[in-house]
Formats: C-alpha cells, sequence, structure tokens
C-alpha cells in the first residue's frame, strides 16, 4: 500500500537518515548532491531490498528534492554488475563451454543493472538480437537476508510502538516481501512475461518483449532485444508528454483492472518508449493477480466515485478493502462521514493535484481512528499506483492523475458522461419527441426490465414503435429504422411476413384457444420433430426460459440428482439455474469458473447446484468426467449467442463423454434453433443432444418454446394413468397457454416457409459475409480496433484489442462505444440494440446493409470525435 512502502523504508533507516540530512542542508545545492550520493551508495551497500526502495522514491517528487531523485533515478538501471568471473560461472553452467555459438557477440559489459538482476546485449545464429537478463551472484542470499532484517525489525516496531500497530507492517510487509522473494526467480518472470505478453498481443500501443523459451533457465532470461527512449529523452517521441503519460496509467489499468496480471514494479527503470509512442514494459519478476472478485471490487468502487455516489462509495470500499473492520459498524455513521468528506477532496475538489501517496495516507487516518486497517492484499494495488503514479509524473509533471482514471473507467460503463449524454438529448427530444414522453409516461406506471428498464445496460433513450414490416421499424414520431434487433432473435424471415399474417389471420378467424387440443398444435410439433433427427417428442412452453427449466427438471427426475453443468456466459432464461455466472460479472480462474448468482434474489441452493464449466476449453472436458457421476445433465448454447461461432470438436467430444457416462445432454437453441439453418447448429456439426430447447423463432414472433428430445427423457413429462405413480415417478410441466392455437399457427407460417425455402439460409450467410466484411474493413480504415464476430446471421461486436474466445474476456472491451454506436446509429436510421446481440433477417436487402454500413462509418466518426477512443 502507499502508506506501507514508506512506513518500510523510515523504519529500515535509509529514508528517515537521508531526509533529515537532506532537509538540514536544503539551503546548498552541493551539499543536497553529497547527501543523494551519501544515500545512493547506502542503498546499494545494504542489498537489493534496500535499491529496491531507492528505485520507487526516485519517481516521487512529492516526498523528495530533485537532486535526490536525479541519483536515486540511477539505480534503475545503473547499479554495479557482477564480476566477469561470476558472469562466466553462470553462462558456463546454462549453455555449456560453447556458450559463446549459442549466444554471439555477447556484450561483456551489463547495458543495464538493477537490484536483481543485468542486462547484456547478444545474437543468435539467426541473427536476432537479444538482451540477456542474468540473475546477479549472491543476490538471492542478500535480498534473502534484507528480507529477514526488515521483517524482523517491523515486527519489533510493531510490539514496541502502539501508534504503529494500526499499520499492521509485519502483515504488510509479508505481502511484499512474497513479491520481492519471486524476483530472483527467472522461471516465475519467464511464466508471467508470457502470460502478458500473451495478453497483450495485439494492443495498439502497449509492447511486451518475446521470449525465446528454449534457452531460458531459472536464473537467466533470453528475449527480443528492443530499443527505445528512456523517460529522459521522452521528448523525442512524436507524441505530447500528456498522451504518453496517460498512456503508461492506461497501460497498467489495463493490466490491473482486465487482465488481472498487472507489473507491479513500473518504475522508470523498467519502461521504454518507442518513438511513435508505444509504451515497452521490461521485467516481470514483480507481478501482482487479481482474481474476478478483487477486479469487480475496484471497478465498482471507482464507478461509485465516478458517479459521485458517496455512500456506496464508502460501502464498497470498507467490504472489499477493509479486513480489520474495528468499530467501524458499531460507529458508521461517524466513519462514513469521516470517509466521505476524504472522498470528496480526493475525487471531486482536487482532482487536478491528485496524490495517491495523500489519498491513502488520509484514509489511513480514518481507519486507524476507528480501529480498522487495510487488506493485505490491497498493499500490492497501492504499490502499483505509487510507481506508475510517479513514473506517469515523470513524463508530464502537470499530469492529472484522476481525470486520466475517470476516463479510464469511464470507457468500460455503459454510463454516458454529460457531454456526450446533451448531445444525445438534444438529438433525441428533437426527433423522437413522442417517444420520449412515452418514456416518461410509462415511468410512472410500467416496469420493463427488456427495453425500458434494461438491468446492467439502461436504455437511456428507449424506442416506441408504432409499425414493423420486413426489414424496418416505424416509431410513434415517423421515423424509420432499418432493424438490427429482430426482437431479439424471432423475426428471422423480417416482420410482417406473409406466411405468418396469413396463418395468424386464419387463427384469429378460427377463434384461438388454449388449454385444450389444437390442430395447430399437434402439427408444429410434428414439424419440430421432423427438423430435429434426435427428436421423438415435443412438449410446448410459452418462453426459451420455460423450455430450460422443463428441461432441467425432466433430467433431475431421470438422473435422481440435482447438480447441472452449464458454461459461462451461456444465456439460458431468467430462471434461477439458468442465469448463473451467465451476465456481467464472474468467479474463479477462467478455465475452471465458479458459480456465482445472475442476480439478487436468486435461490443460493439453485446456485450452489450448478457446476460451471469454461466453453471450448479442455479443462471443462476433464472437469466433466471427473464429476459426471454428480450430474443430472450438461446443459449448454452449442453456438454461444454473445461470443458467436462454434467449437466442433470440443462438442464431438462432449457427446462422447455424455454417451460414456450416462449424462443427458441439453442444448439450448433457443437462438440459434431455425436461424444458423432449418434445425439447428447440430445440423451443422452432426451432434445430437437429447434434449433441446427451443423458442423464438418456432412461434413467428409470438411467445412459443418448447422442448425435444428422447422420448425415454421427455416422456417423464407424460401420465402412467396412475396418480400414485405419477406423484413418484413423473414431472409436472403446466403452462395455460403453452401451445396456444394463435402461436403454433405463426409457428406453422414460419417454419414451413423456412423448410420450403432452404436457399434463405445460403441467402442469410451472404449477407453476413458481405454486411462483416464492410464493417471491419470501415473500422480498419478509421483505426479503430473493432473485433466482429459474424456467422449465421448473428454479429457480436467488441471494441477491443483482441479477440475474446470466452466471454468475460468481451466484458473488458470498451461497453460504452457499444452504447454509444447504438444511439448514433440511430441517428443515422438504423436501429440496433446497445447491448444485445445484432441480427440481420432475411427480409434485408443488400441496399439495407449498405445503408447499416453507412452509418457505422459515420458513427464511428462520431464516437472519435467525442473521445470515445482515447489512446
Amino acid at each position: 500500500m502507499l502508506t506501507t512502502l514508506p512506513a518500510i523504508v523510515i523504519n529500515s533507516g535509509a529514508y528517515g537518515v537521508g531526509c533529515f540530512i537532506a532537509t538540514r542542508f536544503s539551503d546548498s545545492q552541493r551539499r543536497s548532491r553529497i547527501v543523494a550520493e551519501w544515500i545512493r551508495a547506502y542503498l546499494i551497500r545494504m542489498g537489493p531490498l534496500y535499491i529496491k526502495v531507492g528505485q520507487v522514491l526516485a519517481t516521487r517528487s512529492d516526498m523528495l528534492p530533485g537532486d535526490m531523485q536525479d541519483v536515486l533515478s540511477t539505480l534503475q538501471d545503473d547499479v554495479p554488475g557482477m564480476s566477469n568471473k561470476a558472469l562466466q560461472k553462470i553462462l558456463l553452467r546454462a549453455y555449456g563451454p560453447d556458450w559463446s555459438k549459442t549466444l554471439l557477440d555477447f556484450t561483456a559489459d551489463p547495458i543495464a543493472s538493477g537490484s536483481i538482476a543485468q542486462v547484456h546485449e547478444a545474437r543468435l545464429r539467426t541473427g536476432e538480437r537479444v538482451a540477456v537478463k542474468i540473475v546477479k551472484h549472491g543476490v538471492v542470499e542478500s535480498l534473502r537476508d534484507n528480507l529477514r532484517i526488515v521483517g524482523f525489525s517491523l515486527r519489533l516496531i510493531h510490539k514496541a510502538m502502539k501508534p504503529a500497530r494500526f499499520l499492521d507492517l509485519p502483515e504488510r510487509f509479508d505481502e511484499i516481501a512474497k513479491l520481492l522473494s519471486v524476483q530472483v526467480d527467472m522461471d516465475e518472470e519467464r511464466r508471467n512475461q508470457q502470460a502478458i505478453y500473451d495478453a497483450f498481443q495485439g494492443h495498439p500501443y502497449i509492447k511486451i518483449p518475446r521470449l525465446y523459451p528454449e534457452l531460458c533457465r531459472d536464473d537467466i532470461l533470453v528475449m527480443e532485444f528492443v530499443e527505445g527512449l528512456h523517460i529522459k529523452d521522452i521528448a523525442a517521441c512524436s507524441l505530447p508528454r500528456q498522451q504518453v503519460a496517460r498512456r503508461v496509467q492506461d497501460a497498467i489499468y489495463t493490466m490491473l483492472y482486465h487482465e488481472g496480471i498487472c507489473h507491479a514494479d513500473p518504475h522508470p527503470g523498467n519502461m521504454f518508449f518507442s518513438k511513435s509512442g508505444d509504451v515497452i514494459l521490461v521485467d516481470f519478476g514483480i507481478v501482482a493477480k487479481l482474481n474476478e472478485e478483487e477486479k469487480w471490487a475496484l471497478s465498482a468502487y471507482f464507478c461509485a466515485c465516478i458517479r459521485q455516489e458517496w455512500e456506496i462509495a464508502v460501502e464498497r470500499f470498507t467490504r472489499a478493502f477493509v479486513s480489520k473492520k474495528g468499530n467501524i459498524y458499531s460507529d458508521w455513521e461517524s466513519y462514513e462521514r469521516s470517509m466521505i468528506d476524504v472522498f470528496k477532496f480526493h475525487y471531486h475538489e482536487r482532482t487536478g493535484k491528485w496524490s495517491t501517496y495523500e489519498f491513502f495516507r488520509d484514509c489511513s487516518r480514518v481507519l486507524n481512528h476507528h480501529g480498522a486497517k487495510y487488506s493485505t492484499q490491497f498493499a500490492k494495488i497501492e504499490l502499483i499506483f505509487l510507481s506508475c503514479e510517479g513514473t506517469a509524473d515523470k513524463i508530464d509533471p502537470h499530469i492529472d492523475i484522476w481525470d486520466n482514471a475517470r476516463r479510464f473507467n469511464d470507457r468500460f460503463s455503459p454510463y454516458m458522461s454529460d457531454a456526450v449524454k446533451e448531445i444525445f438529448e438534444a438529438h433525441f427530444k428533437q426527433t423522437t419527441p413522442q417517444s420520449v414522453a412515452l418514456a416518461e409516461r410509462a415511468s410512472k406506471t410500467l416496469v420493463a426490465p427488456t427495453h425500458l428498464d434494461r438491468y446492467f445496460v439502461p436504455s437511456g433513450y428507449p424506442l416506441f414503435v408504432k409499425e414493423a414490416k420486413g426489414s424496418r421499424v416505424v416509431d410513434v414520431d415517423g421515423n424509420s429504422y432499418v432493424d438490427l434487433s429482430a426482437g431479439y432473435g424471432p423475426h428471422v424471415l423480417g416482420y410482417a411476413h406473409p406466411s405468418i399474417v396469413e396463418s395468424l389471420e386464419k387463427s384469429v378467424r378460427a377463434g384461438w384457444v388454449n388449454a385444450v387440443g389444437n390442430l395447430p398444435e399437434l402439427e408444429l410439433a410434428e414439424i419440430l420433430l421432423d427438423a430435429f433427427p434426435s427428436a421423438e417428442r415435443a412438449v410446448f412452453s410459452n418462453s426459451g426460459t420455460e423450455a430450460v427449466m422443463q428441461a432441467i427438471r425432466i433430467c433431475r427426475a431421470h438422473r435422481k440428482r440435482n447438480v447441472i453443468a452449464k458454461f459461462e456466459g451461456h444465456y439460458h432464461g431468467y430462471s434461477d439455474s439458468g442465469m448463473v455466472s451467465s451476465y456481467f460479472r464472474f468467479r474463479g480462474p477462467i478455465e475452471t469458473p465458479e458459480p456465482i448468482h445472475g442476480s439478487p434474489g436468486c435461490h443460493t441452493a439453485n446456485v450452489d447446484d450448478v457446476l460451471v464449466l469454461q466453453y471450448a476449453h479442455p479443462k471443462a472436458l476433464e472437469e466433466l468426467r471427473a464429476k459426471a457421476d454428480t450430474l443430472a445433465c450438461v446443459i449448454c448454447e452449442p453456438m454461444p449467442t454473445v461470443t458467436g461461432g462454434y467449437d466442433t470438436p470440443f462438442l464431438q467430444e462432449l457427446r462422447s463423454i455424455c454417451d460414456s457416462t450416462g449424462v443427458p445432454l441439453v442444448f439450448d437453441e433457443v437462438v440459434s434453433g431455425f436461424r444458423a439453418t432449418y434445425g439447428g447448429v447440430q445440423r451443422l456439426i452432426g451432434v445430437e443432444p437429447d434434449i433441446t430447447c427451443l423458442g423464438k423463432i418456432i412461434g413467428g414472433g409470438l411467445p412459443c418454446g418448447a422442448m425435444v428430445g428422447k422420448e425415454r427423457l421427455i416422456g417423464y413429462a407424460k401420465t402412467t394413468g396412475d396418480p400414485f405413480t405419477d406423484f413418484e415417478h413423473r414431472v409436472f410441466i403446466g403452462g395455460t397457454m403453452s401451445g396456444n392455437s394463435m402461436s403454433c399457427a405463426a409457428g406453422i407460417g414460419a417454419l414451413t416457409y423456412l423448410r420450403d425455402h432452404p436457399e434463405i439460409y445460403d441467402d442469410l450467410d451472404a449477407a453476413t459475409a458481405y454486411l462483416a466484411d464492410n464493417l471491419r474493413a470501415i473500422a480498419a480504415e478509421k483505426g479503430v480496433q473493432l473485433q466482429l464476430k459474424a456467422k449465421h446471421s448473428i454479429f457480436g461486436m467488441a471494441f477491443y484489442y483482441k479477440p475474446s474466445k470466452y466471454y468475460r474476456q468481451k466484458m473488458s472491451s470498451n461497453l460504452k462505444a457499444n452504447v454509444g454506436l447504438a444511439y448514433y446509429m440511430r441517428k443515422h436510421g438504423v436501429y440496433m440494440p446497445e447491448m444485445h446481440t445484432m441480427m440481420i433477417s432475411a427480409a434485408h436487402s443488400r441496399a439495407d446493409l449498405d445503408l447499416i454500413a453507412d452509418a457505422f462509418s459515420l458513427s464511428l466518426d462520431e464516437l472519435i470525435r467525442d473521445g470515445f477512443f482515447v489512446t
């Protein structure tokens, strides 16, 4: 933590003595320089831990005078190296007597030397220049001694000095000691560097040197040689200082908030810059790793601060970052008032002169007063922020730390900034006054969670539709839009398709019925069984959500087990089980996710009875094999709507495991069932599930759901004729409106037309590819980082520098740009949902697709102009 490091330095002696002398002789520049040199020599003599302290202090203009900073900054890459004899011994042990044939033109003198290791330049036989980082001889023992001595000293201070106990220095130092200890392990650093290299492949300005793993050893790293500007030479960069400093801040924040693995020692010696403004990071001996819960906590806390919701900010801060609560909750009003004063002062009143050190100092005073303390895990975050701020300040002494932090976090929040909000409000009040008035009217009577009061991503400017036909919707103000929502999926033929309209008109004239046998219900069931070769029986419901609930209940009855397996990010409707780990928040490692409720109100037992797996990850198949005996079923979207695409080998292996273990496999094809092709994704990949859940298209736009599958499973919904046997062995499935004649008639109209016109799917695939290619080309031309997945008329879009294989990765994209794009597109005649997947229909003409592309181009120009893509 920011208060931890200075405390450690003070109590180890160097900082206390140095600052005393510097203050005493502050009237003499010469004497100040002498003191600085003395402190530098003292830190080098004391060992690597003290050198590390000097590196951090060299970035703190708020703590040390300029001369001392200049002298201590040499500790970042100009510490005395080891002897040539010791160096030769290490190289001989690593590569044998012919090591010079492996590392050609090896420079005898290090090109950089820090507290732990020194770096040499060499060339490989292939001609590639490489940097060779070697742990110094004896540094392991020296660091171990340093840590032992300082740790012992802090424990004595903790016992002897009561005022210092609130800092809990021994425990907090132990966290920092863990970070420092691994710095001498090049295997660990290699893993860290490789992980961060992989995470930032394709990033527009964050660059990580590529490793040569075959040449790395436990005390040697070999990586590509990178040349760049030091901070002192930053004036040679083509970008303004302010932008380079902001990039440094953004680089660290991106690692911390989104990747969960962050360079924890970002001092100037570990950072270079290309002339074009790339940030080149080296030395990954110290990294901080945050899990999903910690990343969520940071984001939630800063979101509250940005929105100036101080009470919420205090609550989130206390819950996430304060481990020892003291008397906080028994004296909450006083504590909350004091913390709000601190937050307001730093986050609102003096943001232009932000100081991370002073912020944490003031927070510590409040916590100390209430006998509370920070969590030890947060010590890592504080250390990162301290170094990052100091480094950024070196580049741009006038940097606005808080403004940059706010702008960074703002990109990953769905809320519009005040400036952009004014643009939209002026536009929509002028062009859609009746929709605006109806939204206000609805706010007094109606809660519509899917479109007016959307969960997590509020609809700031909801549309009220008067008419929908073909590829277009017309709002109550008479504005016509090319539609990209498809009603969240049902309208694959477009709105008011003649086949569906005709079926509905006949049904209306005949008098629609429900809860009694009717011909459309039977005919639609026959159509579904014909479309899905794996299906032997069908059961109707009113939505995809209900179909999933019914399928899970049947599988639990069949297997006599409660636990179901599902995949992270797969949405199976709004039931307690269906929403587990589906949206927005995640828990556990990416390869082995842990269940988390979809929203408050979900029953804990339903969440606990879900095994969450990662789609298309090998670890998922291992987990499934190991836990198959505990499972009622496995359910998945074979083609996940949000991430797009499908993994055929993975699904084939999934089918094989279910066959060998007897676990029923359920496919949720509510979206893809008749959109990917007639009969769903399972026809495309040749994998047949035991149960298929359907909805959306099968109702032709009216409420309808169904599950179709093997008779041995679907039969659980059928009576035995014996009420006692039914109660003991059969599953109750109800639904007054299930299989009603109107919904089934509409479904028959839609599915028979799709069945009789198979060319529709080829045309949709061609239209999908045409539009996707245009959108990608437009984004590339404008220099916008766009990840676009498009398959079978379904489009998933994210503004980010790398593709997202897994759903949680997509949540690191620029959410605000997604939301903003929807509103800008509407200005140019296209309606698209703010965050939902985009879909096209058979009704979209080539002219419609071209209009969408033109609107996208104009909208990107406006997004760029209004600061949505700050780099």
